[in-house]
C-alpha cells in the first residue's frame, strides 16, 4: 500500500506534533505548517490525500484555506478542526465543501475515525514498513530510480538530526528542493527555513546578510538588523553556492558554526544560535579547496554529511514520471486539463540530454501547457530536441545491418506520421505501393 499524504495545518506546534505522533504507526507520511501561505505552497508541491486545518489561525484564517483546496484542488478532501465551536462556522465551512467537522479537544480515537471515513486506509498500525511500495513522491520530488531512492532514504535517516548537510549536483538538479525536504520532514518543519544564494549577494554585504549589523556599523546602517542565522533561529538555513562567499565570510562561517555564535557587523557581543546548516554547490568543491578558493576546515564542517543528486540524464526511466507530475500541477496552476503527450513525444523526451535538468524540463513542459493544443505532437517539439535523437540512433545504427537500419528508419517516419502511410511514403521518397511491399518484407 502507498503512503497517503496528510497536510495539517495549524497555529499551535503543539497540536501539529500531536497529529503527527498520532498517525506515526500508520502507512502516512504527515506534512506540517502553521500557516496557509506555507500550506498552499505545499500543496502546489506535493500531492496530497486529505488536508486538516484549523479555522482560527492569524492572518489567512483557515476558511480561506478550505476555499482555496476546493477551488484548486478539487479531489482532496478537508478536514476541519477548530478550538472555537460554532454551529454558524460549522456550516459555513462544510459549504466551501468540507467533508467533515471535528471540535477540540478531541481524542486520538475521534481523530482517526473522521481521517477513515474520508480517505481509505488501513486501519491497523503498519508492522512492516520495508514491505510497503518505495514512495515516487517524496516531499514534493519525484523519482523510481535507484539513484533518487537512494536520496530519499538518506533524507529519512538524517532529518531530525542537526548534523550539517552538504548538497551537491549539477546546476538545475533541485539542490533547494531537497534542502527543503530535508526541513520540512523534521521535527523542525514548523520553525523557519531561511535560504540564500551565496552568489547572488555582492561580497561587501553578504557578511551583513548573515550575521546582521549594528546601528552606524557602515555608511547607511542607520538601524540595527537582524542577519539570516538570527532569522532561521530554531531552523534551518540553507546556504547556496557556497563557494561563491570570499575567504573573510569563510573563516566568520567556520565560527558562527563551531561556537554556534554570530556577531552582528560593528558588534563586540555575540549572538547564540541553534540551527541546522545546509550547504549546496553546483562545483566539485575538493578542487576549490585544492586551488585555495575555499577552506578546507570550513569544507568539513560543512560536509558531515554529503547528499549527491544525480542529473536527469543519469536517471532517464524518472523522466515520464517527471513529464506528467509536471503536466498535471502545471496545467492545474493554468486552470486548463492536463496535456496529452504520446507515447513517440515522450521517447523524444526521455532520450533529450536536459543540460539544465529539472529547472529545464519543467520550463519546457510550462511552455508547453501554455501554447500547446489538446494532444502534443513532435511538431510542438524544437528541431534541437528531434535533432539530437536523431543523432543518438544514427551512432546505435553502425553496429547493424542494411536491411535493420532500413526497418528501424521506416518504423521511424512511420511514428512521426502517426501511421500515415501516404506522409510517410511522401518523406521517404518511395510510392505507396513500394511501402506496403517494404513492410510486407521486413515483417
Amino acid at each position: 500500500m502507498t503512503n497517503k499524504n496528510i497536510l495539517v495545518v495549524d497555529d499551535s506546534s503543539d497540536m501539529l506534533e500531536l497529529i503527527k505522533r498520532s498517525l506515526s504507526g500508520y502507512a502516512i507520511d504527515v506534512f506540517t505548517s502553521t500557516n496557509v501561505m506555507d500550506a498552499i505552497e505545499l500543496l502546489q508541491t506535493t500531492e496530497m490525500d486529505l488536508v486538516i486545518t484549523d479555522i482560527n489561525m492569524p492572518g489567512i484564517s483557515g476558511e480561506s484555506l478550505v476555499k482555496y483546496v476546493t477551488q484548486h484542488f478539487e479531489k482532496v478532501p478537508v478536514l476541519v478542526i477548530t478550538g472555537y465551536p460554532n454551529i454558524q462556522n460549522a456550516v459555513s465551512v462544510m459549504q466551501l465543501g468540507a467533508k467533515d467537522y471535528l471540535i477540540k479537544p478531541f481524542t486520538i480515537q475521534e481523530l482517526e475515525d473522521c481521517i477513515w471515513k474520508i480517505i481509505p486506509l488501513q486501519t491497523k498500525p503498519v508492522d512492516h514498513v520495508e514491505s510497503q511500495p518505495k514512495p515516487i513522491l517524496f516531499q514534493g520530488m519525484v523519482g523510481k530510480s535507484a539513484s533518487m531512492q537512494r536520496l530519499f532514504e538518506l533524507i529519512k535517516k538524517t532529518s531530525n538530526t542537526t548534523a550539517s548537510v552538504l548538497i551537491t549536483g549539477d546546476s538545475g538538479t533541485g539542490k533547494e528542493m531537497v534542502a527543503r525536504a530535508i526541513h520540512y520532514s523534521s521535527k523542525f518543519a514548523t520553525q523557519p527555513f531561511v535560504a540564500v544564494n551565496c552568489g547572488a549577494i555582492p561580497e561587501q554585504l553578504l557578511e551583513s546578510e548573515l550575521f546582521g549589523h549594528v546601528k552606524g556599523a557602515f555608511t547607511g546602517a542607520t538601524n540595527d538588523k537582524k542577519g539570516l542565522f538570527q532569522a532561521a533561529n530554531g531552523g534551518t538555513l540553507f546556504l547556496d553556492e557556497i563557494t561563491n562567499s570570499s575567504q573573510n565570510v569563510q573563516a566568520k562561517l567556520l565560527r558562527a558554526i563551531q561556537e554556534r555564535e554570530v556577531y552582528p557587523v560593528g558588534s563586540i557581543r555575540s549572538e547564540k544560535v541553534q540551527l541546522r546548516i545546509i550547504s549546496a554547490s553546483n562545483e566539485n568543491i575538493l578542487e576549490a579547496v585544492a586551488q585555495g578558493k575555499f577552506r578546507e576546515d570550513l569544507y568539513y564542517r560543512l560536509n558531515v554529511i554529503h547528499m549527491e543528486i544525480p542529473t536527469l540524464k543519469d536517471r532517464r526511466e524518472d523522466i515520464p514520471l517527471l513529464v506528467n507530475h509536471f503536466n498535471d500541477k502545471l496545467s492545474k496552476i493554468n486552470e486548463g486539463e492536463p496535456l496529452n503527450i504520446p507515447t513517440n513525444v515522450m521517447e523524444v523526451l526521455q532520450n533529450y540530454e536536459w543540460p539544465g535538468n529539472i529547472r529545464e524540463l519543467e520550463n519546457f513542459i510550462h511552455r508547453l501547457v501554455v501554447l500547446a493544443e489538446e494532444t502534443v505532437q513532435l511538431k510542438d517539439l524544437p528541431n534541437y530536441m528531434k535533432l539530437q535523437l536523431q543523432n543518438n540512433e544514427t551512432v546505435s545504427n553502425v553496429m547493424l545491418s542494411l536491411e535493420e537500419v532500413e526497418r528501424r528508419h521506416i518504423a521511424a517516419v512511420l511514428k512521426y506520421c502517426d501511421n500515415n502511410k501516404t506522409k510517410a511514403a511522401k518523406i521517404l521518397q518511395i510510392d505507396r505501393k513500394t511501402l506496403r511491399n517494404k513492410l510486407e518484407g521486413l515483417k
